[in-house]
């Protein structure tokens, strides 16, 4: 039983490591995209805040 119990630790420390070494190699790249992301997001803001006036809730009364 005891056996059973550290394969089950030894694997979920082995799926861990895994898992930290491919995130860490692919972290530079999400971030990339995260960035172009908001960009585009504060790009679409900025035209919105120029088409719709700079008060967001306005067009609540509408």
């Amino acid at each position: 039983m005891i056996t059973v119990i550290a394969l089950g630790f030894g694997a979920l420390l082995a799926i861990g490591v895994i898992v930290g070494i491919l995130d860490a190699a692919t972290a530079a790249q999400w971030r990339w995209v995260a960035a172009e992301r908001r960009r585009d997001w504060e790009g679409r803001q900025r035209l919105e805040r120029l088409t719709h006036g700079s008060d967001s809730w306005a067009d609540e009364d509408e």
